[in-house]
C-alpha cells in the first residue's frame, strides 16, 4: 500500500469543560464535519466534570419551577466523531507533550486543546459561609428546592430565603424562591440592584418593582456572618448590625474563572484571572485555545452567552483553517427578573465622549427607559430599559447607526421602534447566535437552499431566535418585510373570500352578536366561500353560540368529518370514537363497545389518547352504532373535530405508589369541562399524578403535573409534524385556580390564534411569548380574565353531546345516508354488492345477475349480496 492509499490521520480535538461554550464549539465542529469532503478528518473528545450533558445555564431558574430538561441540542453527542466523557475531571495539562491528564489516571493526547472550563461561584469571606448555598449548577438548584421543602415540612410554614447578591443570578434565585412560596429577601453591597448593568435611575426603578413583587431588599450593607444555631441556618448579620432572619442563605455575588489548569501549566493569565487569549481565542501555548467564561479577552472575562458563542465559532473556524476573529464583546442583556423586564445594550452608561442621555421615567409605573446617543443626537450608542423593554429588540441592532427620528420617539412614551425591514444587512438580529439581518434575509430569499417562508422554518435554518428567544418578534417582522419586498403579499386574510384574520373574525362575530352562518358570510365574505373560510366560520359560531354544529346554516360550511360527526377513513368508511374521560371506563361500557364492534364488523384499536377506535363503519350505520353507545351512557369523543380530543392521565394517587395527587379525577374534571370546545386546531391535555410523568403531560397543549403542594401547569406543547414541549406557566396551584387558569388559556387561544395554528406556534409568535401568556392568564394584564372565564362558563353550560342531539331529531338523522337505498331507506332499483367487507353500488352486469336471483362472486367474496 502506498502512502497515498493510507487514510490521513484524524486530528484529535480535546475540549475540557462541558458547559454551553463547549457545546457550541462541538456543534460548530460537527456542522463543519458534515459539510467537509473528508468527514473523518477530525474527532472530538469532550471532558466534563458534571454528570449531565451540557445544559442551558441561562435557563437554570426554570429548574426551580419543577422538573425541566435544559439539555442543549442532544443530537450533537450522537455524532460518530464525538465522544462525551461526563463525570470526568482534568487534573493536569502538558502543552509541550500535548497531553491532558484525568483524575482517573488516563492521559489523553491531543492535536488541539480547547479550554472551556467556565467559572465557579465566588464565595465571599463571611463567617459560616459553608452553611450557605450557591447557585450555579443543576445540583445547586435541586439542592435549594429540596432544602425549601425540608424547611416547609419541618417548620410547617414556607421557608425564608436570603439571597446575597443583587445581580442577575441573585435576582433569578430570589424570584424563583418566591415562586416556590418562600419569603424572599436580597442583600447587596450596592445602593441599587444590578449595579454592573444598570445606572442608579434604572436600578432604583427595578428595586421598586422587585419590592412590589414581595421580595424584601437590604441594600448598601454587605453580610458579615451567616447565623447558625444548633446546625441550622437562622439568617445573616449585615455590616451595619442588621440581622435578617432566614432559613436558607444563598450566595450569588459573582463568578471566578476556572483557570487552575492553565495556571499550573504556565499559560498567560489575565490581570484578574482567566486564560489570556488574542482575537483568535489562541492562548500563549501553541495548539491551546480558550472559549467562554474562562477566556480573558482584552484582559477581562465575560460571563455572557453571546460572546461565548462567538468565541466557539472563531475557534471552530480556525481549527478548519479559517481566519475568523473575535468580533468584540456584545454585552447586551435582556431578561425577566422576578417578573420584571430588564434590558441594557451598547454604551448604556454613556461613557463615550459627548454622549447624551434621553430618559423617560415613570416612578408610579416602575418604568425607566434610556437611550444613549451621540452629541448630535443622531447616532444610537446604547440603551437601558426597566419595566418595559419592548423597544429593545429593534433598537439593539441599530447601535452605531443613525436613527430615523428623534430618540424620544423610540421609547414607550413616544411611539414605535423602526420596522425590522429597515435594518441594514450587517445588523445583528440574534446576538446569541450572531445572526445578521442579511443572513436572515438570505434564508428567506432562498440563497442557502429552499426559501424559508414561515417563521418555524426560518428559525430552524438560520438559528435566529432559537436560544433566548428575545429576538423572535424581530425575526418575524424581518420575514414579513422581506416577503413584502419580494412582492409576496403578507396578508392576514383567511382566504380570498374573507379579508379578516381568524382572530379578527372571531372578535367581529362576538361584538356584533352574529348567530348564524348566513349572517357571518353575508357580512364578511364575498362569493360562496371555500373549504378554508367556511369551516372557520362554522367553528367560530360553534364556540360562541354553543349550538348544534350542523344547524343554523352551518352544516354546509363544515368539512367532511364534522358533517358526518365522524372521521372519514381512506376506504370511504368512518371511525367511531366514544369519549372515555381520563381513560376511566366501566366493564359494562367495555362490553357494549365490544358488542358494537362485533355486530357491525368493525376493526378495533386502542388509541394513544386512552380511547377505543372503531373503524370501518358506513355512513348509514353511524346512527345505529351511536344509538347503542349513547344508550350505554357514552358520548362523542370529537375525534373528528378541531376541538378537545382527550385528557390523558396516569392512575395517580388512587393506585400508584408514587402518585401525590388524584390525576384521574382531575383529568375527568378537565375533559368533561372542555369537551366539545371548538378551536383553531385540535387540543390535547394530559394529567400526571407525579413528576415521573407517565401521562406525558408536557407533550400536550395543556399539561398538568402533580406536586405535593398542588399542580404545576404547562402550556403550549404538542406532537405532530413540529413537536414541542409544553412550558411551565404556574406552580403549586390548587384545583380551583388550575381550572381557572386553563379556562383563560384555552379561551384566549381560541379567540386569538390563526386558523389551524397549534398552541405551540401561537404561543411562540405572540409578542413576548410565554411571558405574555403568563401575564394575561395569571396576572390579568389585559383585564380579560373575567370575560374569558365567562365565555368558558357559557360553553360548559351549553354543551350537549352532538350524537345524542342527532339521534333525537329525524331531520338531523336524514343526513346519514350513503345512498338512497341505504338500509333505513331501501330502494329496489339500487343494488349494493359486497367487496372486502363493505358495500358498493353494483355495475349493470352485477345488478342483472342479482335481480335474476343468482349468487354473485365479487373479487373473491362468494356470497349472496345483502343489498338485494
Amino acid at each position: 500500500m502506498t502512502s497515498d492509499q493510507h487514510p490521513a490521520p484524524r486530528r484529535h480535538v480535546v475540549v475540557v469543560g462541558g458547559g454551553p461554550a463547549a457545546h457550541r464549539l462541538t456543534e460548530a465542529l460537527v456542522a463543519r464535519l458534515e459539510a467537509a469532503p473528508d468527514p473523518g478528518a477530525l474527532r472530538v473528545t469532550v471532558v466534563s466534570e458534571e454528570p449531565h450533558r451540557p445544559y442551558d445555564r441561562v435557563a437554570l431558574s426554570r429548574r426551580l419551577d419543577g422538573p425541566a430538561d435544559l439539555t442543549l441540542a442532544p443530537h450533537v453527542w450522537d455524532h460518530p466523531a464525538v465522544t462525551l466523557r461526563t463525570g470526568a475531571s482534568a487534573t493536569a495539562l502538558d502543552p509541550a507533550a500535548r497531553t491532558v491528564s484525568l483524575a482517573d489516571g488516563e492521559v489523553l493526547g491531543y492535536d488541539e486543546l480547547v479550554l472551556a472550563t467556565g467559572s465557579s461561584p465566588f464565595v465571599p469571606p463571611v463567617g459560616n459561609a459553608g452553611a450557605a448555598h450557591v447557585y450555579r449548577t443543576l445540583e445547586d438548584v435541586d439542592g435549594l428546592v429540596a432544602e425549601l421543602a425540608r424547611v416547609r415540612e419541618r417548620e410547617g410554614r414556607p421557608a425564608a430565603v436570603l439571597v446575597v447578591g443583587g445581580g442577575l443570578l441573585g435576582l433569578e434565585a430570589a424570584g424563583g424562591a418566591a415562586r416556590l412560596g418562600a419569603r424572599a429577601a436580597v442583600v447587596d453591597l450596592g445602593r441599587w440592584l444590578m449595579g454592573t448593568q444598570l445606572d442608579e435611575g434604572a436600578g432604583q426603578a427595578l428595586g421598586r418593582l422587585v419590592s412590589a413583587a414581595g421580595v424584601e431588599l437590604h441594600l448598601g450593607s454587605p453580610p458579615q456572618e451567616v447565623l447558625v444555631d444548633e446546625g441550622r441556618v437562622r439568617g445573616a448579620r449585615l455590616a451595619d448590625g442588621t440581622v435578617v432572619e432566614a432559613d436558607v442563605v444563598v450566595l450569588s455575588v459573582g463568578i471566578r474563572p476556572r483557570d487552575e489548569l492553565a495556571r499550573a501549566a504556565g499559560l498567560a493569565l489575565g490581570e484578574r484571572g482567566g486564560v489570556l487569549v488574542d482575537d483568535t481565542c489562541a492562548t500563549s501555548a501553541e495548539h491551546v485555545w480558550a472559549v467562554g467564561e474562562v477566556a480573558a479577552v482584552g484582559g477581562r472575562c465575560i460571563g455572557l452567552v453571546a460572546p461565548a458563542n462567538a468565541m466557539a465559532e472563531v475557534v471552530a473556524d480556525r481549527l478548519w483553517g479559517g481566519d475568523a476573529a473575535f468580533p468584540g464583546v456584545d454585552d447586551a442583556t435582556r431578561l425577566k427578573l422576578a417578573g420584571v423586564e430588564v434590558a441594557s445594550f451598547g454604551d448604556a452608561f454613556a461613557r463615550s465622549e459627548g454622549a447624551l442621555e434621553v430618559v423617560y421615567a415613570d416612578p408610579a409605573r416602575g418604568l425607566y427607559q434610556k437611550l444613549v446617543v451621540s452629541a448630535d443626537a443622531r447616532t444610537l450608542l446604547g440603551g437601558m430599559f426597566v419595566g418595559d423593554a419592548s423597544p429593545y429588540p429593534a433598537l439593539r441592532p441599530l447601535v452605531g447607526r443613525p436613527l430615523d427620528a428623534e430618540p424620544a420617539a423610540y421609547l414607550s412614551a413616544g411611539g414605535q421602534a423602526p420596522a425590522a425591514g429597515d435594518l441594514p444587512d450587517d445588523a445583528v438580529v440574534c446576538s446569541c447566535n450572531n445572526v445578521t439581518a442579511g443572513c436572515i434575509a438570505g434564508w428567506i430569499r432562498g440563497e442557502h437552499g429552499e426559501p424559508c417562508t414561515d417563521l418555524a422554518t426560518l428559525k430552524a435554518c438560520s438559528r435566529a431566535g432559537t436560544r433566548c428567544g428575545s429576538c423572535t418578534p424581530l425575526v418575524k417582522r424581518t420575514l414579513e418585510a422581506e416577503l413584502t419586498r419580494a412582492g409576496v403579499s403578507v396578508s392576514r386574510a383567511l382566504c380570498e373570500h374573507v379579508a379578516l384574520s381568524r382572530a379578527e373574525l372571531f372578535e367581529a362575530v362576538r361584538v356584533l352578536g352574529l348567530r348564524t352562518a348566513g349572517e357571518v358570510m353575508g357580512r364578511f365574505a364575498s362569493g360562496l366561500g371555500c373549504d378554508i373560510c367556511k369551516p372557520v366560520v362554522a367553528s367560530v359560531l360553534a364556540t360562541q353560540t354553543g349550538s348544534y354544529i350542523l344547524d343554523g346554516g352551518s352544516g354546509p360550511l363544515q368539512d367532511t368529518n364534522d358533517r358526518a360527526l365522524a372521521n372519514l377513513q381512506k376506504d370511504g368508511t368512518y371511525s367511531v370514537v366514544p369519549r372515555v374521560p381520563g381513560g376511566e371506563i366501566t366493564p359494562e361500557r367495555l362490553m357494549v363497545i365490544a358488542e358494537v364492534a362485533r355486530d357491525f364488523g368493525l376493526y378495533t384499536k386502542i388509541t394513544g389518547g386512552q380511547r377505543i377506535d372503531l373503524l370501518g363503519a358506513r355512513l348509514e350505520q353511524l346512527p345505529q352504532i351511536w344509538r347503542r353507545l349513547v344508550d350505554a351512557g357514552m358520548e362523542s369523543g370529537h375525534a373528528y373535530g378541531k376541538s378537545l380530543r382527550t385528557v390523558k392521565s396516569c392512575v395517580g394517587s388512587a393506585w400508584c405508589r408514587y402518585g401525590v395527587q388524584d390525576s384521574v379525577a382531575m383529568a375527568i374534571r378537565l375533559e368533561e369541562r372542555y369537551r366539545g370546545l371548538r378551536s383553531p386546531h385540535k387540543i390535547k391535555l394530559g394529567v400526571s399524578g407525579c413528576a415521573r410523568e407517565c401521562a406525558e403531560a408536557r407533550s400536550k397543549d395543556v399539561g398538568v403535573i402533580a406536586t405535593e403542594q398542588g399542580w404545576n401547569l404547562y402550556v403550549g406543547g404538542n406532537g405532530g409534524f413540529q413537536p414541542a414541549h409544553a412550558q411551565l406557566l404556574a406552580t403549586d396551584l390548587d384545583g380551583q385556580t388550575l381550572v381557572r387558569y386553563v379556562d383563560r388559556y384555552l379561551m384566549y387561544y381560541v379567540r386569538t390564534a390563526d386558523r389551524l395554528q397549534r398552541t405551540s406556534r401561537w404561543q411562540e409568535e405572540l409578542p413576548g411569548g410565554l411571558e405574555h401568556v403568563r401575564e394575561v392568564v395569571c396576572e390579568d394584564s389585559l383585564g380579560l380574565a373575567a370575560e374569558l372565564e365567562e365565555a368558558m362558563a357559557r360553553h360548559v353550560d351549553s354543551y350537549r353531546d352532538e350524537w345524542a342531539a342527532t339521534l333525537e331529531d329525524p331531520e338531523r338523522l336524514a343526513r346519514f345516508r350513503s345512498f338512497v337505498n341505504a338500509p333505513d331507506h331501501p330502494d329496489p332499483e339500487v343494488v349494493m354488492v359486497p367487496e372486502r367487507g363493505q358495500l358498493r353500488p353494483a355495475t349493470p352486469a352485477e345488478r342483472a345477475t342479482v335481480i335474476a336471483g343468482a349468487t354473485l362472486q365479487v373479487r373473491g367474496a362468494d356470497e349472496a349480496p345483502g343489498g338485494r
